[in-house]
């Protein structure tokens, strides 16, 4: 339309202006990538930011929860726990790690193995230190005990054991 309005009756002129146009809009296009670009790596790093902080008052919550567990609750001390789950729940802070969840090698360490012949799968059996994630982040990864079926290899292997 702005083609239009303008009395330009010089080819080259107008030619010109084309050319000139198309720029703008590619450079306007240009920059709104490089805007949505600057976008991603601020959150990127607001992500990371959380993260490390999360990660680095992770001891705290785990004293906190320690004395919860180990003293009587006075009303200050569950006041404070409180507090401090909130606070680190509204920064994306989840735990994770519960009797009888399955075992995931990415999310548990089993610092403990049980076999079990009625055992199917590895299945968590005692969390010993709870796991931490925040978005698709792993913090900490769950200590844990796991009960599971024997593996295959084991009767091999004791059997190789005692011929030696």
């Amino acid at each position: 339309m702005e083609k239009e309005r303008l009395p330009v009756t010089d080819l080259s002129l107008r030619h010109l202006l084309e050319e000139r146009t198309d720029d703008l809009q590619r450079v306007k296009a240009e920059y709104d990538n490089y805007r949505k670009q600057v976008r991603r790596d601020r959150m990127a790093v607001r992500e990371i930011a959380v993260a490390n902080v999360l990660r680095a008052l992770l001891p705290v919550l785990d004293a906190v929860d320690r004395t919860c567990r180990h003293e009587p609750i006075t009303p200050g001390l569950h006041d404070i726990a409180d507090t401090l789950r909130t606070q680190l729940a509204s920064l994306g802070l989840q735990s994770f790690g519960e009797k009888g969840d399955a075992f995931d090698p990415a999310f548990h360490d089993a610092v403990a193995h049980h076999v079990s012949a009625d055992a199917e799968q590895l299945v968590c059996t005692q969390i010993l230190r709870l796991g931490y994630q925040v978005g698709e982040h792993l913090l900490r990864p769950a200590h844990v005990e796991v009960v599971g079926p024997p593996r295959p290899d084991a009767d091999s292997q004791l059997g190789h054991d005692r011929e030696i």
